[in-house]
C-alpha cells in the first residue's frame, strides 16, 4: 500500500509555524468567548468568534480534543494546490502549522473509530495518526492502495464522508453532470436511462466501505444508495446510526422548461434519510416527486421522497448533530450550514429532531444576517463540526476564515 512519510519532527523544522494573524476580513468588535466577534445576527445566547483568516479556500474542519483545530485549504479548483493545516491553540490565540501540501482538491476531514484522521481528496482517501509524530500517511482508497480510485471527472469530484455507528465509511460520489445533459448542455433522451446514474458503479451515489476494527482493514465496498446528485453534507445520528444526507440539487431547471423559477424557488435542495438500496430520484425527478423537464414521463413513485425540502440553492455543505453541552438548548438538534450565495444561503440553521434523529419540522436560524452590507462581506459556511468544548467550528470559504460558534 502506497504511503507518504508524514514526519512531525521534520515538519517542525521546515513548515510554516507562526501566529495566525486575524486580519480585518470582518469588522470584528468586542469578543466572543475570547475571540474577535464577527458582527452577524445570531440566536439568543450565541455569538460567532473569528479563529483565523488568510486561507484561500478552506473546506474540511476537525476540532481536536485538546483545543487545536485541523483545517483543509483546497487552494482553489486547480489540481494539487491544497494543503492541511493545524491551528494550535495558545493563550494568545491560534498558531498555524502546515502539515501537508500539494493535495488534490481536498475537502473531507473526519476522525475514524481508530482516532486516526481521514482525509478526502479528489479520487482518494488517506489517513494518518496525529499522535505519532513519525507516522505515515496511508492511502485507503485510490493512489495505489489497491482499492479503485473514486471518480474525478465532471462537476462534482469532491469527497465528503462520514463514519457510521458500525464503523463503515460512507462516501459521496457526486454526479459528473448537472442533470445528465450532454457536453453542449443538450437534454438527454427522455426515453433512455441516464448512463452515469445507471452504471455498475454509478455517479450521484453514496458508497459504503466496510472496514474491520481495530485495525481498520478495508474488506470491500458497495453502492449504498443512488439518485443523489451531490451528497456534500452527511451526518450520522450518534445513538440510532441514522444516516442523513443534505442534497445539493440541480441547476438550470428552466433551461428545458422556460418559465420555471431557477433563482429563488426551484428546485429545492433536500434532506434525505438514507437507506441501503434506496433510489432518490436524480436525475429523473426533483422536489417531492415531480418529473424533471428532461424526463417528463418519469414515474417518480419509484423513488424515495425527501424527508424535508430545503430552500432552493441553499447549498448545504456541512451538517452535524449537536452533542455538546455548551449550548444545551440545541442538544440533539441537527445543525446545517447553507453555503449558497443566493437569497436563501449564507447562514447556519437548526432543526429539532425526534428520538431517531429525524428532523421534526421547520428550521430556526442559528447564524444569519451574513449578507454583504455596511462594508462586511457575505459569508459562505462550508464544513461544520462540534468540538469537545461544545462549540461549533465552521470553515467559510468565500472569505478564507475559520469561525467558532459559542455561548454568548
Amino acid at each position: 500500500m502506497l504511503v507518504r512519510l508524514l514526519c512531525g519532527v521534520l515538519l517542525l523544522l521546515v513548515c510554516c509555524c507562526h501566529a495566525l494573524a486575524v486580519e480585518p476580513v470582518y469588522r470584528t468588535r468586542q469578543a466572543c468567548d475570547g475571540l474577535p466577534r464577527v458582527p452577524v445576527s445570531t440566536a439568543h445566547g450565541v455569538c460567532v468568534g473569528l479563529i483565523a483568516s488568510g486561507f484561500k479556500f478552506p473546506r474540511g474542519v476537525l476540532p481536536l480534543d485538546n483545543g487545536d483545530v485541523l483545517v483543509v485549504d483546497m487552494g482553489g479548483w486547480a489540481q494539487n494546490h491544497g494543503s492541511l493545516w493545524l491551528l494550535e491553540k495558545s493563550a494568545s490565540g491560534y498558531r498555524r502549522r502546515r502539515l501537508l501540501d500539494k493535495l488534490d482538491r481536498p475537502h473531507g476531514l473526519v476522525r475514524g473509530p481508530d482516532q486516526r484522521v481521514y482525509l478526502g481528496e479528489a479520487g482518494r482517501i488517506s489517513r494518518f495518526d496525529l499522535r505519532d509524530p513519525g507516522g505515515t500517511l496511508e492511502y485507503l482508497i485510490g493512489a495505489g492502495s489497491g482499492v479503485p480510485a473514486l471518480p474525478t471527472s465532471g462537476r462534482h469530484p469532491l469527497v465528503s464522508m462520514a463514519f457510521g455507528k458500525d464503523g463503515a465509511l460512507f462516501v459521496n460520489v457526486g454526479s459528473a453532470s448537472d442533470n445528465c445533459e450532454g457536453p453542449k448542455h443538450e437534454a438527454p433522451d427522455p426515453d433512455k436511462p441516464c448512463a452515469e446514474a445507471e452504471a455498475d458503479a454509478p455517479r450521484g451515489a453514496i458508497r459504503r466501505y466496510e472496514l474491520s476494527w481495530p485495525e481498520g482493514v478495508l474488506r470491500g465496498w458497495e453502492t449504498y444508495a443512488t439518485g443523489l446528485r451531490n451528497s456534500m453534507a452527511l451526518a450520522i445520528h450518534p445513538d440510532t446510526g441514522l444516516l442523513l444526507q443534505a442534497e445539493n440539487s440541480r441547476d438550470y431547471i428552466h433551461r428545458h422548461m422556460p418559465g420555471l423559477d431557477n433563482d429563488e424557488e426551484l428546485p429545492h435542495d433536500e434532506l434525505n434519510a438514507i437507506e441501503r438500496g434506496a433510489r432518490y430520484g436524480w436525475p429523473y425527478c426533483y422536489d417531492d416527486g415531480k418529473p424533471s423537464p428532461e424526463y417528463p414521463r418519469a414515474d417518480c413513485s419509484r423513488y424515495r421522497a425527501p424527508l424535508l425540502l430545503l430552500p432552493a440553492h441553499a447549498a448545504p455543505l456541512g451538517m452535524a448533530y449537536y452533542s455538546g453541552r455548551a449550548l444545551p438548548q440545541y442538544r440533539g438538534a441537527l445543525i446545517v450550514g447553507y453555503h449558497g450565495y443566493r437569497a436563501r444561503g449564507h447562514r447556519v440553521v437548526v432543526f429539532e429532531t425526534d428520538s431517531t434523529g429525524r428532523p421534526t419540522g421547520k428550521s430556526s436560524e442559528l447564524v444569519s444576517g451574513w449578507d454583504a452590507q455596511d462594508g462586511q462581506p457575505m459569508g459562505a459556511p462550508t464544513d461544520l463540526k462540534v468540538g469537545a468544548d461544545g462549540a461549533i467550528y465552521v470553515t467559510e470559504d468565500r472569505n478564507g476564515t475559520v469561525l467558532r460558534i459559542a455561548p454568548e
